[in-house]
């Protein structure tokens, strides 16, 4: 058997892009401002490890306007939102019998 840290998302595991999934877990798509928010880092910060999710599979980033303020939107992809759901799991394991 083997422990279940082997199981855990190296993409993911970065606190960031961990606290950037599961804001995104929570929502069929997050305007960047809300995600950036609620994540409380920079754009620059969000930008950078969105585009490493992005080139995961795990996250899709669209652009767009409303009215004629341009906008982008995150996503998790169904590819992300089982990788993430994988991660979780493996977390759980890990901490199962620690407390």
């Amino acid at each position: 058997m083997s422990h279940p840290r082997h199981a855990l998302d190296q993409v993911i595991h970065s606190p960031i892009r961990f606290s950037i999934m599961a804001a995104l877990a929570a929502a069929e798509k997050a305007e960047f401002a809300f995600v950036r928010d609620t994540v409380e880092v920079t754009d620059q910060a969000l930008s950078r490890q969105a585009a490493i999710l992005e080139k995961a599979g795990y996250v899709k980033i669209t652009k767009g306007h409303v009215g004629k303020r341009p906008r982008t939107w995150l996503s998790l992809t169904a590819q992300g939102r089982g990788a993430f759901t994988s991660h979780v799991e493996a977390l759980r394991g890990i901490t199962e019998h620690a407390l």
